[in-house]
C-alpha cells in the first residue's frame, strides 16, 4: 500500500455553536465506537458561528451556544474549532466589534489544537494576523473563485492553510491533478452543495447576508434557482454535477492526493447533519445504532 493508499479524508463539519447540542452525543459516540465509523476518515475541524456576530458571513448564524462551552467540547476531543467570519463587506469600523473579538480571544487559547477563522476579507484577515497570531486562516468559497486560474492563485498565497474552491471546480480533475501535493493538501472540497450548478448569484446571495449580519437594510436576495422552493434536500444535492460521494472520495481524491472535504449546512436543522454524518462517516451497517444512540440519549429537536 503506497503512502497515497494510506491518506485518511478529514471532514470539516457544519454547526460548531448552532449543533452543538447534536456534537455533544455524537463525539463520544465517534470516539467510544470507532468500530461505527469508516477507519479512513477523520473529523478535521467542526465550524460555524455565535449568533449576531456581525464579522458572520455566508449564512445568519443561530448558534445561541455559550461559546465557552463549546470551546470545552472542542478541547475535551482534541478537535479543532473555526469561526466562520466570512463577512465581504467589513469596514474598518468594524475591526472593533467587542463581541467578534472577545471571541477571537478566548479561541485563540486553544489548549494544544490550533483553532482557525474562515475568512473572505482581506481586512479582517490583516487584523486578525496581527491581533491573534496563533489562528490559522481558511480562505472562504464565499469569495465564489470560479475560475481555476483564481483558485490556484489563492492557493499560494501563504496566509492560508486551507482553500475552499467554489464547488463547479470540484471535478476539473486534469487542471487539480497538475498541483503539487502541497497544494493539495490546501485544498479543502465542498461536497454537499445544492445550489444550482448554473447560479449566477452567488457572490450577491453571500453579499445579502453579510449585510444582514452587519444590521445593514438592504434587499433579500431571491434566489432564481430552479428548485429553490424546495430548499436544501440531500437528495437533490447529490444529483448535483459537483456532487462529491463517499465513493468519489474514496476512489478518485484520496488516491489523487486530496484529503480534506468540508461539509456545508449550518443553516440547515440537525436531522440533516445527522444525516451526512450517516453517509459521510458511518459504516451501513451501524447507522441504526447511530440514530438510535442520537435520538434517543439526546432527545433532539431533529425537525
Amino acid at each position: 500500500m503506497n503512502k497515497l493508499e494510506r491518506k485518511k479524508a478529514y471532514y470539516h463539519l457544519p454547526g460548531l455553536f448552532e449543533f452543538y447540542e447534536l456534537y455533544r452525543v455524537f463525539l463520544p459516540l465517534f470516539r467510544e465506537h470507532r468500530e461505527y465509523f469508516y477507519d479512513w476518515c477523520e473529523i478535521g475541524s467542526i465550524y460555524g458561528a455565535p449568533v449576531d456576530c456581525i464579522w458572520g458571513g455566508g449564512r445568519v448564524a443561530f448558534g445561541g451556544q455559550e461559546p465557552r462551552e463549546v470551546l470545552a467540547l472542542m478541547q475535551e476531543y482534541g478537535l479543532s474549532a473555526r469561526l466562520t467570519f466570512s463577512n465581504s463587506l467589513l469596514k474598518k469600523e468594524h475591526l472593533g466589534d467587542q463581541k467578534c473579538n472577545r471571541i477571537c480571544a478566548m479561541f485563540e487559547e486553544n489548549g494544544g489544537i490550533p483553532n482557525g477563522v474562515i475568512v473572505h476579507s482581506d481586512l479582517l484577515l490583516n487584523y486578525l494576523k496581527i491581533q491573534y497570531p496563533k489562528f490559522y486562516f481558511v480562505s472562504s468559497t464565499t469569495k465564489v473563485l470560479t475560475e481555476f486560474s483564481q483558485f490556484a492563485k489563492e492557493i499560494k498565497r501563504e496566509d492560508f492553510r486551507y482553500v475552499v474552491p467554489d464547488f463547479r471546480l470540484n471535478k476539473v480533475y486534469d487542471k487539480l491533478n497538475l498541483l503539487s501535493q502541497v497544494e493539495k493538501d490546501k485544498v479543502e472540497f465542498l461536497c454537499n452543495e445544492c445550489c444550482w450548478f448554473g447560479c449566477k448569484d452567488r457572490k450577491p446571495c453571500y453579499e445579502a447576508v453579510s449585510r444582514k449580519n452587519l444590521g445593514d437594510s438592504g434587499p433579500d436576495h431571491q434566489c432564481t434557482s430552479p428548485n429553490a422552493e424546495k430548499g436544501y434536500r440531500f437528495s437533490e444535492a447529490m444529483k448535483n454535477p459537483g456532487f462529491i460521494s463517499i465513493d468519489a472520495i474514496r476512489n478518485v481524491y484520496l488516491p489523487m492526493g486530496f484529503s480534506n472535504f468540508k461539509i456545508e449546512g449550518r443553516g440547515l436543522g440537525s436531522a440533516l447533519i445527522l444525516e451526512f454524518l450517516l453517509y459521510y462517516m458511518t459504516k451501513p451497517e451501524y447507522q441504526l445504532q447511530v440514530r438510535e444512540n442520537i435520538y434517543l440519549d439526546n432527545m433532539l429537536d431533529l425537525f
